[in-house]
């Protein structure tokens, strides 16, 4: 409940996760150690990823259905009820519904990353800070009033998104244990209101639409932008002689004589186990992995003189496609030209 800008939860029994997190096992003992009962209630894209796991159900809507499930396996006044990148959109009479015990885990730091996308925007804007934190789930998106924060730096060895989510994964169990503890413990725990005069709401990406890479950008930008789509995604795309190919394992190198913007996607030389390839600027990119749509690898087939290169068409797609995901997966509005 929440009381005087305070929230708090008395006699703690349940924990309902909603969603899915790759963490969900962990979680889980977290909870058991605490004496809590666990449910997952994950949609039907998600919960592909977690069929091995018990009690989790299954929901596409937040109806009727939905909510007497809800009422017949738990009381929601000693229940607290936890969002993991859930497909569905809360609004103010289903908040009513949980009796305000509703929350949301974020990855990255509010409200400067509401949205989704978010360890590849961070990879593309450089941005070191990790961020575990917890807020209210109310009717503005991301925009609830926030629980319990704590930040600290992804480690050197971080460089694609696999490394940041190990790094995040490993935090957020501290984190997760440290929260809950004060839920079982009935602390009352302050609540802190965004200020509405910052803030910044990331889009979702979609590897397939969203990963065209543009040879006409900066050196850096391009080895980022490539780095975003790596493991666990499939990958930065462009073209190979009219072929489309992916590109992985990148690195950015100082070492060759200067390059002109005509130069961009050019490879340089082929230094048997990775490719040398030009940008619009100084640096060079060493690129390791090159496979085609099927995982084929074709890294041995490129020849030094030919171009990686991206039709305008494809990078266009990207900037008018705006990327969504519901409880039943995937979905995408084209903005067409009038």
């Amino acid at each position: 409940m929440i009381k005087a800008n305070k929230f708090q939860i008395k006699n703690l029994k349940n924990v309902i996760f909603l969603g899915y997190s790759d963490n969900f096992r962990e979680l889980k003992e977290i909870n058991k150690n605490f004496g809590l009962k666990t449910i997952i209630i994950s949609s039907n894209d998600q919960g592909k990823f977690i069929k091995k796991e018990k009690d989790v159900f299954i929901f596409n809507k937040f109806n009727k259905k939905f909510k007497n499930f809800i009422n017949e396996k738990v009381d929601t006044k000693n229940s607290i009820f936890i969002s993991f990148g859930s497909r569905w959109i809360f609004k103010k009479n289903d908040i009513n519904f949980f009796k305000n015990n509703l929350i949301n885990f974020h990855c990255t730091r509010l409200p400067y990353d509401a949205g989704g996308g978010g360890f590849s925007w961070q990879i593309l804007r450089n941005d070191r800070i990790n961020n575990q934190l917890v807020h209210l789930i109310e009717p503005k998106i991301d925009g609830g009033r926030i629980l319990m924060h704590e930040k600290s730096l992804f480690p050197a060895s971080c460089k694609i998104p696999i490394d940041f989510e190990k790094y995040h994964g490993d935090k957020l169990l501290i984190f997760y244990k440290k929260f809950i503890k004060k839920i079982k413990n009935e602390e009352a725990l302050e609540l802190e209101k965004q200020p509405n005069y910052l803030g910044r709401y990331n889009s979702r990406l979609n590897t397939k639409i969203s990963g065209w890479i543009n040879w006409n950008t900066s050196s850096e930008n391009i080895f980022k932008f490539i780095n975003a789509f790596d493991d666990p995604y499939p990958g930065a795309r462009t073209y190979y002689k009219n072929k489309e190919v992916i590109l992985k394992k990148v690195h950015l190198h100082s070492g060759e004589s200067s390059n002109h913007p005509f130069m961009s996607g050019l490879v340089s030389r082929h230094d048997k186990n990775w490719l040398v390839v030009s940008t619009t600027d100084k640096n060079m990119l060493l690129i390791e992995s090159v496979f085609d749509s099927r995982g084929k690898d074709l890294i041995n087939i490129i020849k030094p003189g030919n171009r990686f290169y991206t039709p305008t068409k494809k990078l266009d797609l990207a900037f008018e496609t705006k990327i969504s995901y519901d409880s039943k997966g995937f979905k995408s509005i084209r903005y067409k030209r009038k």
